[in-house]
């Protein structure tokens, strides 16, 4: 049996050969099979494990339709030498084969998380949105991979887009590298950057908010404890992805937004009760909230999903703006790393060791 290995560079080439159709597909299974509470999903609790500078986290997952992985994510620890915390979370997951049981793939998969999630949002927008819309104003609100892989994605699917501005907690490297890659592939869109105002400066504050009133969609990926904007500023029809809150003391946006949406979309609903700081706040139960996988039919056979329109009307007629929270879903990352994995070997991408399971 031959094992396939496939580094950073090698999973940036088979990335880029999917379109956004096919990884929001991709997600769409996922998500359809979460909310029928199928069978073949199976994804229990995580292992941690303490080391010198980092937490190993172990998570194993499965889902019938695409395979069986277990990632592992180190977390830099808070005294972490200052060269690794910038490198940001090493990840790597290994794919199993079905038929034997062994390794069959090691895949680095720094960027996939990332890659995954920005799919979930973008499915989140195709449903949320009126069939017909042509956003013209993007804001985001973060620098890292989590934003990256949005920007890239929805700048893809929508080329109504005219204009993206970015905003970050400083003027770093990260954000200058990702104004240029953003601007060199997207000619056609005007690629702005900004510092967000903090308590102790406003510089800029009357820029950032015309950004925000001007957003058809605001995506956010950031570790705030408190609301990144206010809610007044936010214009009706607006869509907005937050993505950053994954404990009760974590909040990106205020609570008289969470109210405005009226429905909210989430990715599951237990685990967006358990962890997302907004949600938890503002009060909500799970009558308040519908699982992205209720707004569609998946049809396996065509890789295909279709709208539901009695759930979508109700998510855009509760209020006057629409919401998508995501705290992350395991499954995910199946579905993305079996779906790269296929794609490399047709491809010939990546390095494959011959025999690796055979002692001569």
């Amino acid at each position: 049996m031959s094992l396939l290995v496939l580094s950073a560079a090698d999973v940036a080439k088979v990335t880029a050969k999917f379109t956004p159709d096919e990884l929001v597909a991709l997600m769409a299974d996922v998500f359809s099979r979460l909310s029928e509470r199928h069978r073949g999903i199976h994804q229990p609790h995580r292992t941690t494990i303490p080391m010198e500078h980092h937490t190993a986290l172990f998570m194993p997952s499965r889902i019938s339709s695409a395979g069986t992985t277990i990632k592992v994510v180190s977390v830099p620890s808070a005294d972490a030498p200052k060269d690794i915390k910038e490198k940001g979370l090493p990840g790597t997951t290994i794919v199993l084969d079905e038929r034997s049981g062994g390794v069959r793939a090691v895949v680095n998969a720094r960027r996939l998380t990332a890659l995954r999630n920005a799919a979930g949002s973008l499915l989140s927008a195709r449903l949320a949105l009126p069939e017909d819309a042509k956003p013209r104003h993007i804001l985001a609100i973060g620098a890292g991979a989590q934003i990256q892989a949005h920007l890239a994605l929805f700048l893809t699917a929508y080329p109504s887009i005219e204009e993206c501005t970015i905003y970050n907690r400083s003027r770093n490297t990260r954000l200058e590298t990702l104004r240029e890659m953003l601007a060199s592939t997207f000619s056609s869109v005007r690629v702005a950057t900004g510092v967000l105002p903090s308590a102790h400066s406003k510089h800029g504050e009357a820029e950032y908010h015309d950004a925000v009133k001007q957003a058809d969609i605001i995506i956010t990926a950031t570790s705030s404890t408190h609301a990144l904007f206010p809610s007044r500023l936010v214009r009706k029809g607006a869509h907005l992805c937050l993505i950053g809150s994954y404990k009760p003391e974590m909040h990106e946006i205020d609570t008289d937004l969470v109210r405005r949406a009226g429905v909210i979309i989430v990715d599951q609903k237990t685990a967006c009760l358990q962890e997302a700081g907004e949600l938890i706040d503002a009060e909500l139960s799970e009558s308040d909230l519908i699982e992205l996988g209720e707004l569609f039919d998946y049809k396996a056979k065509e890789r295909a999903w279709i709208p539901r329109e009695g759930p979508i009307e109700e998510v855009q007629t509760s209020g006057d703006v629409t919401i998508f929270k995501s705290v992350g879903v395991g499954v995910q990352d199946v579905a993305i790393v079996c779906a790269v994995a296929d794609r490399a070997v047709k491809e010939k991408i990546g390095v494959v060791i011959d025999a690796y399971d055979e002692d001569e």
